[in-house]
C-alpha cells in the first residue's frame, strides 16, 4: 500500500513509516498540513494517516478541501483529542476512521487493512459517464459495453484513480509498467492511442487528453483547464 502519513511529529512519523515499511508497504511523510494537501493533489496513495493538530493547515481542513475536491482516498484520522465532539466532526467531514494518541501499531495497521478491505469491495470508478468495476473488472460507457485486454484495464484503472491530475509517461511507465526510470518506449503511447479509441471515438465528452509536453489527463475538464489541453 502506498501510504500519506501527516504527522508533525517527527519521531513518531518516523517510526510509523518504519513500520509499515517492515510490512512491505510504501509510506511518505508530510509535516504539515499544506504539504499533506500537494502531495495529495500530485500523487496517488492508498490511505491517508491524518493528524489533526498539523500546522500550517489543520487536519480537519485538510480533510475538507480533498473531500470538496472529490478525492475518495480512505482517511484515518490519528491524533490526541480524545473528544466526542472532534470525533463526531471528522466522521461527517468524511474520516472513515478515527483513532487516539497513544496507540499500539498493531491496532493501527489492521485498522488500515480493513480500511482498503471496504475500499477494495466498492471497487467502483467513474468518470462522466464511464464505469469501472474494479472487483467485476469490466468496463461500461453510459450503456455501452468495453472490452479491455488486462494491460488496457490496468491502464485505464490508473488514469481513473488520477483523474484531473497531470500524468508523465514516466510515471505511467513504472506504475503500470514497472518500467525503470528514464526507460525508452513508446509502449505507453500506443496503448493510451488502443484506450482512446474504445472509450473515447464517438463520445461528445473526450476523457483522454493529451497535455504538450507533459503527458496525459484524464477526467471531464472545465473550460480553464481544458484551454491547456489538446486531445489526439
Amino acid at each position: 500500500m502506498r501510504i500519506l502519513i501527516a504527522e508533525d511529529d517527527a519521531p513518531l512519523a518516523g517510526s510509523l513509516a518504519n513500520a509499515f515499511i517492515a510490512e512491505e508497504h510504501s509510506p511518505e511523510i508530510a509535516s504539515n498540513g499544506l504539504d499533506a494537501l500537494a502531495l495529495l493533489e500530485s500523487k496517488q496513495y492508498d490511505v491517508l494517516i491524518l493528524d489533526l493538530n498539523l500546522p500550517v493547515m489543520a487536519g480537519e481542513e485538510v480533510l475538507k478541501t480533498m473531500r470538496s475536491q472529490g478525492q475518495d482516498l480512505p482517511v484515518l484520522i490519528l491524533t490526541a483529542t480524545d473528544n466526542v465532539g472532534d470525533r463526531v466532526a471528522c466522521l461527517d467531514a468524511g474520516a472513515d476512521d478515527y483513532l487516539t494518541k497513544p496507540f499500539v501499531f498493531s491496532e493501527l495497521s489492521a485498522r488500515v487493512r480493513a480500511l482498503m478491505r471496504r475500499k477494495a469491495r466498492s471497487g467502483l470508478l467513474k468518470a462522466a459517464d464511464l464505469e469501472l468495476d474494479c472487483v467485476a473488472r469490466t468496463a461500461h460507457r453510459g450503456s455501452r459495453e468495453i472490452e479491455l485486454t488486462p494491460r488496457e484495464f490496468s491502464l485505464l484503472e490508473y488514469f481513473m484513480r488520477h483523474q484531473g491530475k497531470r500524468i508523465t509517461r514516466d510515471m505511467i511507465a513504472h506504475d503500470v509498467w514497472k518500467l525503470a526510470p528514464g526507460t525508452t518506449t513508446n509502449v505507453v503511447d500506443v496503448y493510451v492511442n488502443y484506450l482512446r479509441k474504445k472509450i473515447d471515438d464517438g463520445e461528445a465528452v473526450k476523457l483522454i487528453r493529451t497535455l504538450r509536453g507533459v503527458g496525459y489527463e484524464f477526467g471531464h475538464l472545465n473550460n480553464d483547464q481544458a484551454k491547456t489541453a489538446v486531445g489526439e
